[in-house]
């Protein structure tokens, strides 16, 4: 969103982003130039909480979603042209709702493909509401998922329409899905399959090109030995592994590279004060990736697109949600490695690691890089612009 943002603010639009209160979004937007107005709880506070929510409990914080980011969100969106909307199924229905109540057009994107019907694959399954293994026609698994989030999301939303004077919605992913999405999304990495349902707008990522210098002692560390293995797992707060970061060091160094150990939401550190390894906090990945040997990371779409981008080989590492097809389009391309599993244990990375250290593999990750799309904003910003400028031209003065 910060690349679409700034590419809109190139072309002279004003721009407003409604994000969660955290200071990573705050620091990378104000980083873009970009206006953030805070929306809505924690999204570290969410991820990070000691257990994530029941399966009972998953309509009561949909609601509270809503609540929580509507008037933010209606504060930001008054006087707008066009709202842009993407995230959990609640968190858009009600941003699209917001939109459609203050008679505003809107366009809803989504950074992976996973959410959008195709009879080409399953769909993501939610907590406490298993699709069912013997059911192998994808449409009906389709149906189901639309049922699902009827169930767990209608009520909620529904109940926030009322409030602001909207009628209900008898199928909440349709609302949210609209007529034309958008996959913002490279096609080498995502490709959209036809024949679907569905007129989907593939733009290409949204990638902020990031210029911040990377620091000092970090560039000495790159600078006095081989390119070191990147170990990061970006706002995932790896349950169940609490030596993970023990376990990624001791694999890569069985591989005798160095290691640069990003902290994240999973607060890594090194174990010990050998010479071979560096944490970072913050850092831009876009420079990072292109001066290593590998990254290990969890499979978010912005960290395997950054990755994919810098031509390094890629150990995936699926905590959740979208993270599991992007380590399956990771090896499907041959351009690393999907670790078996949510938990980095010894031997399982040494594997995957064997596997992304290869040559073959990096000449592959070389290639690749070479057909990343860097345009996907520019696109986009460019789409937004002329629909409001026709929407503009056509009304009556």
């Amino acid at each position: 969103m910060a690349g679409l943002a700034a590419e809109l603010r190139a072309h002279g639009a004003e721009v407003r982003v409604c994000a969660p209160p955290d200071d990573e979004f705050a620091e990378r937007l104000a980083g873009a130039g970009v206006s953030m107005v805070p929306a809505g709880p924690s999204a570290r506070a969410l991820t990070t909480a000691a257990a994530p929510p029941s399966p009972a409990g998953l309509p009561r914080r949909a609601a509270e979603l809503i609540a929580g980011q509507s008037e933010a969100i209606t504060g930001a969106a008054e006087g707008c042209d066009l709202l842009v909307a993407t995230g959990v199924v609640p968190a858009a229905a009600g941003a699209l709702s917001v939109a459609e109540g203050l008679g505003i057009r809107s366009v809803s994107v989504t950074f992976q493909q996973l959410t959008l019907p195709s009879p080409h694959r399953r769909p993501l399954a939610y907590p406490g509401r298993p699709l069912p293994p013997e059911v192998t026609d994808n449409r009906v698994l389709w149906d189901l998922d639309a049922q699902n989030i009827n169930a767990l999301f209608g009520a909620a939303l529904n109940t926030f329409r009322a409030s602001i004077g909207l009628p209900p919605v008898d199928d909440v992913r349709d609302y949210v899905i609209g007529g034309r999405p958008w996959l913002a999304t490279d096609p080498v990495l995502d490709p959209w399959r036809e024949p679907a349902d569905l007129d989907v707008v593939q733009t290409g990522a949204w990638i902020l090109p990031d210029a911040r210098p990377l620091p000092d002692e970090l560039v000495a560390f790159l600078d006095a030995g081989t390119p070191p293995v990147y170990v990061g797992f970006g706002s995932m707060p790896l349950r169940g592994s609490a030596d993970g970061a023990r376990h990624a060091i001791e694999a890569v160094r069985a591989q005798g590279r160095r290691v640069v150990v990003a902290r994240g939401w999973a607060d890594l550190d090194l174990i010990d004060d050998r010479d071979d390894c560096f944490v970072v906090g913050e850092v831009n990945q876009q420079a990072l990736f292109a001066r290593t040997a590998a990254v290990v990371h969890h499979g978010g779409a912005g960290t395997t697109t950054t990755a994919a981008g810098a031509g390094a080989p890629q150990v995936v590492v699926p905590q959740a949600a979208d993270q599991p097809y992007w380590a399956g389009r990771v090896a499907a391309l041959g351009i690393g490695a999907a670790h078996d599993g949510p938990i980095p244990a010894f031997g399982s990375l040494s594997a995957a690691l064997t596997t992304a250290l290869d040559p073959a593999t990096r000449a592959r990750a070389t290639a690749t890089a070479g057909r990343i799309r860097t345009d996907g904003a520019a696109v986009a910003a460019k789409l937004l612009l002329g629909s409001a400028d026709r929407a503009r031209a056509s009304t009556p003065a």
